[in-house]
């Protein structure tokens, strides 16, 4: 069920979050705000438990890192997938345990191994040879032992978008399924190691479970060559991945990609373990604007907001579409413009969303992008000194502030002047 629905209000339909309607939520926090729905992301959550009941979850926080989000999935009985130190701490911020964490990601540096060593993370993706060498010496520097799964690129094209890709031969991420096997060696041999399993990920925004199928059927492969040579192999990271809708994308039911990890988990006798970021938080999430002006560009309207690229950077950086909706219901069969949905920021790159079909609109109007739970707010910048946009979250009738909007005093005494120029 969707968590986002017009209903009744003040005598007119109006788009609301759960029981919250969406005018009150710009009256109270302004706009550009990111809101979210919780119910959408437990229900998400829910479902993907109960389509792959036997592997662990470890929400990957890069999708969307907000404290309140990862708590969410926290209470729910999710681990983490971490990136970076930052991500860490925001993890047992969240009340995520150590050993409920992933670390992954290729450029760990050495201080942020030794941080999470210490705290007792769960587990290191490694992705290539001199990274097994800096844990080592950290873990031995620190006289523990880390538990490690190399990362495996299987060289499948994901057929996503290039900037989203990251299993083919020659993307920065994993090594090389030819060298898999004497490195596992290796690290076995190692007195800060212990080699545990084998991890892929191959990309995001899949639409098709093929890849993944691939991907999956080269980890086996491995696995039986490992327990060949007489490896120890006890779990398998699958990644995440999986798409959602965003227009007229198909992408494979949540159910049938739970029984790809299912059949994985049994032919191998392993944990599986599953790393979802967008697919839990994407739907659960709109980014209010409000119209500043609206003009003529060329044959189209061109309505500008108060939203822009720095905001939301996927339509800039992927030409993603998102949908984009009159927060007010437009009367059914009335008339609608060609409009052009751009930002104020100073690029031509930044337009959000180009050639909609919307009512006539006006200075004033509000409207909401659907669809940003991921990689919105948590990619969000101050370029061209725009604070970062607030964030709320909405259960039932509850509505909360889970990050305010950034002020002008707080951007600018980020900045220090040298003594010479003062």
């Amino acid at each position: 069920m969707d968590a986002f629905a017009y209903r009744e209000e003040n005598g007119r339909r109006v788009l609301h979050a759960e029981g919250v309607s969406l005018p009150s939520v710009a009256v109270r926090f302004g706009t550009p705000t990111y809101c979210y729905a919780n119910a959408a992301l437990v229900a998400r959550y829910q479902a993907l438990a109960e389509a792959a009941p036997h592997a662990l979850v470890f929400y990957s926080i890069k999708a969307n890192d907000n404290l309140a989000v990862i708590r969410t999935f926290a209470r729910l009985g999710a681990g983490a997938d971490i990136i970076s130190g930052g991500e860490l701490r925001r993890a047992l911020g969240a009340g995520i345990a150590p050993e409920k964490l992933v670390f992954a990601g290729p450029g760990k540096t050495r201080d942020e191994m030794e941080h999470a060593l210490t705290l007792g993370v769960g587990q290191f993706n490694v992705e290539s040879p001199a990274e097994l060498d800096m844990l080592d010496a950290a873990a031995r520097a620190g006289g523990t032992r880390a538990r490690v799964a190399l990362r495996v690129n299987p060289d499948v094209d994901a057929g996503t978008h290039d900037k989203i890709a990251t299993g083919r031969r020659g993307d920065k991420f994993g090594i090389d399924d030819g060298e898999i096997a004497a490195l596992y060696g290796r690290a076995a041999a190692l007195e800060g190691i212990e080699p545990v399993g084998l991890a892929v990920h191959i990309g995001s925004q899949l639409t098709r479970l093929a890849p993944f199928e691939a991907a999956f059927e080269r980890l086996i492969a491995l696995v039986d060559g490992l327990r060949a040579a007489g490896h120890a192999v006890e779990r398998i990271g699958l990644g995440g991945g999986l798409g959602v809708r965003y227009r007229d994308e198909a992408p494979p039911d949540v159910a049938a990609y739970g029984a790809l990890a299912e059949r994985v988990r049994q032919r191998l006798g392993v944990t599986v373990m599953i790393e979802p970021g967008r697919w839990l938080v994407a739907p659960a999430g709109v980014l209010l604007t409000r119209v500043i002006l609206v003009k003529q560009a060329g044959e189209r309207s061109c309505a500008v907001v108060d939203a822009a690229m720095n905001d939301l950077m996927r339509p800039a950086l992927y030409d993603a579409w998102h949908a984009i909706e009159t927060v007010a219901e437009a009367a059914p069969g009335g008339a609608t413009v060609e409009t052009d949905i751009a930002g104020p920021v100073c690029e031509s790159a930044d337009v959000l969303g180009r050639s909609r079909r919307l009512p006539p609109l006006a200075a004033g109007d509000l409207l909401a992008l659907r669809d940003v739970g991921a990689y919105g707010s948590v990619m969000a910048s101050t370029y061209n000194s725009r604070p970062l946009p607030a964030e709320v979250m909405v259960r039932g009738d509850a509505l909360a502030s889970i990050r305010p909007r950034q002020d002008h005093e707080a951007l600018l005494a980020r900045d220090l002047v040298p003594s010479w120029l003062t």
